[in-house]
């Protein structure tokens, strides 16, 4: 068979415990997102956009949602003979098994799948961004400086940069420090958690990695501080794009509202990079004679009889008369009542909302968003308060 130039490794397994009702029965990259998409969908468009066509998808926190989402990979142009997109959970070897340790283990758990195709080059990335990259620049800028490893950085808000990996570098791009999280940041130069290695020298250091029992198994706290120790060739890209970490209820609601307006800040009309996704086969939308729809996004298969405003509406969404949606995020399959009032709300797939329910209050904002998890029941008359969390499948 012949050789791969890059493969990518796309951790794709994380609880993603601070979106609370939204990752309670699913995986973080399979939540929704836009309106038709979910969050996973970012990685493996950029993987087809930048040539990357063999892709293992690094599963393990409630994947089946996840695992059927991906399927063959036929969306993204990766349902290939040879390469196209793979779903690696934990699975129990000969000698034993165990769940993904951390970013590093679970890396090093599937080696296997690095050696079948044998790649010059490997890159790794995070399920949990919201970005456009184009990472065959990447690939191209850690050949050319001979790179063991290259990590792309994007310049965060000082208050923000203890979230994040953060690194210094000089004017050559070569890193010379890099902290994991630290609570007084010497810069603001933040890993995105996009990685590029030569195969041979993340293979040796994942090995080596695994045999010491004081590891976090960690990129960002073990693998990268550890090769910066040894004098490797370590390098920064810098991107200075659109990009999102949305592990958190309020980024992903700031996500959603980035999508709107004439000139969004992150644009997803650009038919030369195109954000695929996997969509069912639903009609046209329709506003109904008294429906409103303002500075607002959505997708096939709604019905619009009440009023939208600055929100971001999932497919299938019906919104019946007298319903007003301010400020919000409506996932797919949701059904919103008659009389409702919205106001920075985060309505997840599939949930009933029965009339004169009233979500959110005069303290809501988007540090103090009011959720509802999937398939839960709003009872006629309720009101939830900003901030509130209504888990899945409740009956409120």
């Amino acid at each position: 068979m012949k050789k791969k130039k890059c493969v990518a490794m796309l951790l794709a397994g994380g609880q993603g415990t601070r979106l609370f009702a939204l990752t309670d029965r699913v995986a973080k990259p399979a939540v929704s997102f836009g309106a038709k998409y979910r969050i996973i969908d970012f990685p493996l468009s950029n993987c087809t956009n930048s040539g990357i066509d063999t892709v293992g998808v690094l599963t393990q926190y409630q994947p089946l949602i996840l695992n059927e989402y991906v399927g063959n990979g036929e969306p993204w142009d990766l349902d290939r003979s040879y390469g196209g997109v793979h779903t690696l959970p934990p699975y129990q070897a000969k000698q034993g098994g165990e769940w993904y340790k951390g970013t590093a283990n679970a890396i090093y758990q599937n080696m296997h799948f690095l050696d079948r195709f044998d790649s010059e080059h490997v890159l790794i990335l995070s399920g949990d961004h919201i970005y456009k990259m184009d990472y065959s620049k990447m690939l191209s800028a850690h050949i050319a400086r001979g790179a063991d490893c290259t990590i792309a950085v994007i310049d965060v808000p000082e208050k923000e940069a203890s979230r994040f990996g953060i690194m210094d570098y000089g004017e050559d791009m070569r890193i010379t420090s890099f902290e994991e999280k630290p609570k007084k940041p010497k810069s603001n130069h933040a890993s995105m958690g996009v990685y590029v290695f030569k195969k041979d020298v993340l293979v040796r250091e994942l090995t080596e990695d695994a045999a010491d029992p004081a590891s976090a198994n960690d990129f960002g706290k073990n693998i990268i501080p550890k090769m910066l120790r040894e004098g490797r060739g370590m390098f920064a890209y810098s991107f200075s794009g659109y990009w999102k970490d949305v592990g958190t209820v309020s980024s992903l609601w700031e996500a959603n509202m980035d999508l709107l307006g004439d000139k969004p800040a992150f644009d997803l009309d650009d038919p030369s990079f195109k954000v695929y996704s996997r969509n069912d086969p639903l009609p046209p939308s329709y506003i109904g004679a008294g429906g409103r729809f303002e500075n607002s996004v959505m997708t096939t298969g709604c019905e619009i009889y009440g009023t939208v405003v600055n929100s971001v509406i999932g497919e299938g969404v019906t919104v019946l008369e007298g319903a007003v949606i301010e400020n919000s995020v409506i996932m797919q399959g949701s059904v919103i009542g008659k009389n409702v009032k919205i106001n920075y709300g985060m309505v997840d797939e599939n949930v009933i909302v029965e009339a004169g329910v009233v979500i959110g209050d005069d303290k809501s904002d988007k540090d103090h968003i009011a959720l509802i998890g999937r398939d839960s029941v709003i009872k006629k008359g309720t009101e939830i308060k900003s901030g509130e969390i209504i888990e899945r499948g409740k009956k409120a």
